[in-house]
């Protein structure tokens, strides 16, 4: 018999501490694996253990398991399935559109219970369920490896999808202290892997912090955190299967703070009430519980107590992650190999620096990249496109960055531009250069192929070196996008990318664009397929398909049998947009030398090392500016720093009232654009009122001159891999009341971001955690408790607050991120209630690839403590020798000084309202070497003083 049983469960410790691996090393090492016998398992349904062994006993000798083609057929006894309760029921008949009946559920051999339908007819608890002996596998051996251990898994009796593998191969290998690798595929035949490149540890982890049990039949993994004995994962709780083309495995969560498993439109914490995520990439606008346009099978989790761990399925085959309150999580994939790494943290922010240090940590992008953008689908020529570039710097609206999309194209075909509409499109840009602006513009996968032969040079080199998708006859698979009838290129083929190289260098010698948006590339198709449909197999409709919307694997894009030169695109699905990222990047470098800016609508693990993401084609509506707040967040979570979604809204008429409350939340988006739909009315900034074009430039301004922070956030992110924006509970991850919040956020440790996301109001409520808060703007303090508060939000005001103990570089804000960059600097200090602060700032050109690789660079760290602030100077580079530390604004001084000293001479300062600020003028690379402070010191009313 087998049982399967929830967390705090006994099992025999097949792998514990030192003393015990001689021991286990002796027994495994025997050339016959001696039979290992029944686990030891508690039951989590009854109280007693004794109790229910003897119930199943007896029914095991009345109820014969027996396989036939079709399943599992004879009945569970009632008695079995009645103990389950009903938030511990895995489900054992997944499959939608299907009416699962008695009949079905018991030939596969499982229960079946019906229950009341779930509210608002989602799926809730299951009817049919697997009974606690449903057969699963065996650990039949397991040794010890310099890394880890490397066993076999046996499966004596099939399982109920075809082509089931009987034995397995399972490799743990204990990568670093606070990484486990865990890897389960075919032991005989080797299958699709995911060619991601992945660091390979090469030496076993000296002190984990975790540690690793087994359950041998039912074969299960048992995962603790050794300091709080917090089982994270529990994956005896239902079946393993492994079959060709359906891979299952569960486990049970330690809490119910689940965050994660992108791309979907959510709240940021999961609801685990029966909820299924699909991830297939799609082109769909973004609507609750449909799979999105990318896939991230990586989830982060909150304990009881604070501490956090992530997991990451490196898989890229369609998939579903069921959700159950138990709380409990599904895995169901329909290809490739179970490889799971396991971060234990122990803190949020270090799940994710440990998650990067697998896929990568995100590029730096120049500093234009982190200004405004401002884009639209349906600028009539470049004419009108310069008139709207040309209204923004009359009105002396920051903007960095104006795109174009398919519009400039010639019939919407790629690496073309209108010869009428567009003609003047190379003046815009050169205007634009001038300027210290930018230029972005649009291109998509899918390369017409109906124009005539020899006339458009992509399509017919492309055909001539054999670089488009193939069907499964060998020839280009036809689709339909923009232009038509279009090939889709295959950039998982490397000569694919030279192509595409190619191309943009044909087409930057007439327009010198400076960056790439790279849409429809999940890959998108107007067809079900292509023009032929999609041949009859097992690719195109597999033994089980997920829930993927469309309910097919060729619902608007190319017929998953289709041939590729890396495998077929039922495998390389998923990572169509990350390789053509990548190829895209790499071509930007070789083109202009500089730092590459690309963004992405397809996104997978990785994406980050290569370009941005925006949150797709959004509406102009309230709740889809609230919901890209999660959106972001979630991002900042999957490795992509640089992500916001379209300002205003893309599709539908925004109101003047939406679009000045988008606007200041988008100027907090780690990427800001503003862009919409065709036949629409224009909402770029300067089209409003007076009033409201005033509240949008000045919060843009308010962005400009918080760029150098912003710059620097991105610096850690590169190299450190932490999150720019990032959810509350990451900083307070003891504050359980930070767990849920997705309406606020912050910028780095210290920035809190609180707007108004509802018409009509002028107030907002926003959570500040224990301490003391400093308003942005004023200085004036709250000290927090841990509490709502109400904050007044007039129109043309954004709350922003700085936390104590922060020091905040910032700068007078220009037009753009270059004219800014050279104006002075000021510090703003946020002192804790010990009178102590700290910073710091990485400061380059902007733009030149590697600085920090190649030491071109500064780097300053900034202290405030003992009523003295120093600026300490850690690296050097005479890119930043022209900047100044024009003043400093103190927050927390609750008594004028008397005197400011900067190496010993008096300054000149101004004390308002609880800050002093003093006029400086100490050049950055100098870093105000010497200590200044109040002359007088703290009891006597220097300035720090309390």
């Amino acid at each position: 018999m087998k049982l399967y049983q929830k967390l705090r469960t006994a099992v025999p410790r097949l792998v514990l501490g030192q003393e015990d691996e001689e021991e286990e090393e002796e027994e495994e090492d025997a050339d016959t694996p001696t039979p290992t016998g029944h686990s030891r398992l508690a039951p989590w349904w009854v109280g007693s253990g004794l109790l229910l062994s003897a119930v199943l006993l007896s029914a095991v000798t009345v109820w014969v398991l027996r396989q036939v083609s079709g399943g599992w057929h004879s009945p569970t006894p009632p008695s079995q399935c009645h103990q389950v309760p009903e938030s511990h029921r895995f489900d054992c008949y997944p499959e939608r559109r299907v009416v699962v009946t008695r009949e079905l559920c018991e030939g596969r051999g499982c229960c079946f219970i019906e229950t009341s339908p779930a509210v608002g007819g989602t799926r809730g608890v299951p009817w049919c369920f697997y009974p606690p002996d449903f057969p699963s596998y065996a650990l039949q051996s397991l040794n010890q490896t310099a890394l880890g251990m490397a066993g076999l898994l046996v499966r004596r009796e099939k399982a109920y999808y075809p082509r089931d593998i009987g034995v397995l191969r399972l490799d743990v290998e204990l990568e670093t202290d606070t990484r486990l690798h865990v890897k389960i595929t075919d032991a005989a035949n080797p299958r699709y892997e995911v060619p991601l490149d992945v660091p390979r540890a090469k030496k076993r982890a000296e002190n984990p912090i975790y540690s690793l049990d087994f359950s041998k039949d039912p074969f299960g993994l048992l995962l603790r955190r050794r300091d709080t004995g917090t089982v994270l994962l529990n994956t005896t709780v239902a079946p393993l299967i492994f079959a060709d083309q359906f891979l299952q495995i569960s486990t049970a969560l330690p809490s119910r703070f689940l965050y994660g498993l992108g791309e979907h439109r959510s709240t940021l914490l999961h609801s685990l009430d029966w909820s299924t995520l699909t991830l297939w990439a799609r082109d769909v606008s973004p609507t609750e519980s449909f799979n999105l346009y990318g896939a991230h099978p990586f989830y982060l989790l909150l304990e009881e107590g604070g501490d956090a761990h992530g997991v990451f399925l490196l898989n890229s085959n369609a998939m579903e992650v069921a959700l159950q309150p138990a709380p409990a999580l599904t895995w169901r994939t329909i290809g490739g190999v179970l490889d799971f790494y396991i971060f234990l943290g122990p803190d949020p922010n270090a799940v994710i620096q440990q998650y990067q240090e697998v896929i990568g940590f995100p590029a730096m992008p120049p500093l234009w990249a982190l200004g405004f953008h401002l884009c639209r689908w349906g600028y009539g020529s470049s004419n009108e496109t310069w008139q709207t570039v040309r209204a923004m710097r009359n009105f002396q609206i920051p903007q960095d960055a104006q795109w174009n999309d398919i519009d400039y194209m010639d019939g919407y075909r790629d690496f073309t531009f209108d010869a009428q509409k567009f003609a003047s499109l190379p003046s815009l840009v050169e205007d634009l250069h001038k300027h210290g602006q930018h230029y972005v513009m649009i291109l998509d996968p899918g390369i017409s192929s109906t124009s005539p032969r020899g006339s458009y040079w992509p399509f017919d080199e492309g055909l001539r070196r054999g670089l488009f998708i193939n069907t499964t006859q060998g020839q280009p698979l036809i689709g339909q996008v923009w232009p038509g009838y279009t090939a889709f290129a295959d950039f998982s083929n490397v000569d694919t990318r030279r192509w595409w190289l190619e191309n943009l260098q044909r087409f930057h010698a007439h327009v010198p664009f400076d960056g790439v948006w790279i849409d429809m590339n999940e890959p998108s198709n107007f067809m079900d397929g292509s023009e032929e449909g999609c041949p009859p197999g097992e690719l195109d409709s597999p033994p089980y398909t997920p829930a993927v919307l469309g309910d097919s694997l060729s619902a608007k894009t190319v017929c998953a049998s289709a041939k590729q030169s890396a495998s077929v695109h039922y495998n390389l699905h998923n990572l169509y947009g990350l390789m053509e990222a990548e190829a895209t990047a790499s071509a930007l470098i070789q083109i202009r030398g500089k730092r590459p800016f690309v963004i992405s609508r397809s996104t997978f693990p990785s994406q980050g090392r290569y370009s941005g993401h925006w949150l797709g084609d959004n509406r102009s509506q309230w709740k889809d500016m609230y919901y890209s707040i999660p959106g972001m967040l979630s991002f900042s979570l999957f490795g992509i720093p640089l992500v916001g979604a379209d300002i205003c809204g893309f599709s539908g008429s925004t109101s003047e009232e939406l679009c000045t409350r988008w606007m200041q939340l988008g100027a907090f988006y780690p990427f800001s654009r503003n862009h919409n739909s065709q036949n629409e009315k224009a909402q770029d900034p300067t089209v409003f009122s007076p009033a409201a074009r005033t509240a949008m430039k000045d919060v843009l301004l308010t962005r400009y001159s918080l760029l150098p922070f912003l710059y620097t956030l991105f610096h850690r992110a590169h190299v450190h891999g932490d999150t720019v924006a990032r959810p509350l509970f990451f900083e307070f991850p003891q504050d359980t009341a930070t767990y849920g919040l997705d309406r606020q956020f912050l910028w780095g440790r210290s920035l809190l971001v609180t707007p108004v996301l509802e018409p009509g109001v002028d107030s907002v409520m926003g959570y500040f955690p224990r301490g003391v808060w400093y308003d942005f703007y004023t200085g004036s303090s709250v000290n927090s408790s841990g509490e709502m508060l109400k904050l007044s939000a007039p129109l043309e005001h954004l709350n922003l607050h700085l936390r104590e103990g922060s020091i905040l570089p910032t700068q007078k804000p220009g037009p753009t991120s270059e004219a800014s960059r050279g104006n002075p600097l000021r510090l703003i200090v946020a002192l804790s209630p010990g009178a102590t602060a700290w910073g710091d700032l990485f400061w380059d050109d902007g733009e030149s690839l590697d600085t920090f690789e190649r030491g071109s660079y500064s780097y300053l760290v900034f202290n405030a403590t003992e009523n003295i602030f120093t600026s300490s100077v850690l690296h050097t580079s005479t890119k930043a020798a022209s900047t100044t530390i024009g003043t400093l604004s103190i927050y927390g001084v609750q008594e004028p000084p008397h005197k400011v000293l900067l190496n010993g001479q008096e300054k000149p300062f101004s004390y308002l309202d609880n800050q002093v600020r003093p006029h400086l003028g100490c050049p950055v690379l100098e870093g105000c070497p010497q200590p200044w402070q109040g002359a007088e010191g703290a009891a006597q009313g220097g300035f720090l003083g309390r």
